[in-house]
């Protein structure tokens, strides 16, 4: 039997990879930032996305391999500094993803079942499933491959149905009004209010690591970068809609940490509330799953190409010794930063690798037969949404940034005592 996947397969791997937990954990901070305009500032994002993955595809179809956007990276700059610091900021952005996608399940969990009727549930719930996770990654690989293919299943069933009675509910509702321009933000804030959410569509860029088993991968790896990504944002936009047009903004503000469960409530009652609950923890659930596999992998690419201490490549308990790391990295950011920073944070790092990812685009566009001004076009964007971003959130939220930047900066600072370490020896 052919080990090849089809474009369906590799659609939902895409598809799985940004409606993960992203949508869930975010939503409602993207609300709290653009108002009535949160679906324009889910299109903002999924413009950059889809601008952003021309690149990927061209560079996937030339240069297919498991390492994905490490590959890339070191074939368009080399092993440097710059490049291996990009690849360690690629594995704290898997790390970032983790503690958002735990934070999400921390705060929908208590609705099911309170513990301590405190804010301890959030940590409790929070932890607790990140260990559950790690502990499943190193019982078996094909139990994580599994959870991942039932969940992808049942939350865009359950998405999808959400969509279909919230678009019935929304006629008549007096909260349609709030979509209307007056109540939304200015330009600058949707630009912002899409930024700070950009880890929702983040996902895609994990097409690339399966690259090589694409059947057909110059028609199909297009389609499925192509196709996903743009299913994603009209999914994000619909959601949007109903989320908005469904409840007043002081109870998306009450509930912003879990307000899609809170939306399916005019319609469905506390039944669809509940739903909607389950469908977030197992989205998230898997999310974490997929994560840690993913970050783990990383870590090791990286440690292959001589861009980290060569331990990293040693395996504990028959896995890459990067996946406790990646846990114990997780569980600290869980439990110590808010969702806005871990938010925020993961978008920093993400838009500065696909920033440099569309410049790969853009210098080996000779190689890949790619258009150079789309990719340079990626770039820009990327990098003047990334100052956007940096620049609105140090006003409002300066934390957010200080952590982002030190990341960044620890990144390329251990890259650069590995270096020097390596030179002496």
């Amino acid at each position: 039997m052919s080990n090849k996947i089809g474009v369906k397969e590799a659609m939902s791997i895409g598809i799985g990879g940004m409606v993960g937990g992203g949508i869930f954990a975010v939503l409602g901070l993207a609300v709290s930032l653009s108002k009535g305009g949160t679906p324009i500032a889910f299109l903002f994002a999924g413009i950059i996305a889809l601008i952003t993955s021309y690149s990927y595809v061209k560079l996937s179809v030339t240069y297919p391999d498991r390492g994905g956007t490490v590959k890339f990276i070191n074939v368009g700059l080399g092993k440097t500094i710059f490049s291996g610091g990009m690849n360690n900021l690629l594995w704290a952005s898997y790390i970032i993803m983790l503690s958002l996608y735990a934070s999400a399940f921390g705060s929908y969990a208590p609705n099911l079942w309170a513990i301590t009727n405190s804010s301890y549930d959030f940590h409790i719930y929070a932890t607790a499933i990140v260990i559950l996770a790690t502990a499943i990654n190193y019982y078996s690989i094909k139990v994580v491959g599994i959870i991942e293919t039932y969940a992808v299943v049942i939350k865009l069933v359950i998405l999808i149905g959400f969509i279909g009675v919230g678009i019935y509910g929304l006629f008549g509702n007096p909260n349609l009004s709030q979509l209307s321009p007056e109540n939304w933000e200015s330009p600058i804030m949707l630009l912002t209010g899409g930024m700070v959410i950009f880890v929702a569509y983040e996902g895609f860029e994990l097409i690339a690591n399966a690259a090589p088993d694409i059947e057909n991968p110059k028609k199909n790896i297009p389609k499925a970068y192509y196709y996903s990504i743009i299913f994603v944002i009209l999914l994000y936009i619909i959601i949007a809609i109903v989320t908005v047009g469904s409840l007043p903004f002081k109870t998306i503000a009450t509930a912003e940490d879990y307000v899609l469960a809170e939306a399916a409530k005019p319609m469905l009652g506390k039944i669809g509330f509940t739903i909607i609950t389950v469908a977030a923890l197992i989205s998230t659930f898997s999310a974490i799953n997929a994560s840690l596999y993913g970050g783990s992998r990383v870590s090791y690419e990286i440690a292959e190409d001589d861009e980290m201490p060569h331990q990293l490549t040693y395996q504990l308990w028959n896995q890459p010794v990067g996946l406790i790391i990646t846990t114990v990295a997780t569980l600290i950011l869980t439990n110590t930063l808010n969702i806005e920073s871990i938010s925020t944070t993961g978008s920093v790092g993400f838009l500065l690798i696909f920033a440099v990812v569309n410049f790969v685009g853009f210098k080996l566009s000779a190689e890949t037969n790619g258009k150079k001004m789309i990719a340079l076009t990626g770039a820009i964007l990327c990098a003047v949404a990334l100052l956007v971003l940096i620049q609105q959130q140090f006003i409002s939220n300066q934390n957010s940034v200080m952590i982002a930047v030190s990341i960044i900066a620890a990144c390329f600072l251990m890259e650069w005592i590995y270096k020097k370490t390596e030179q002496k020896k």
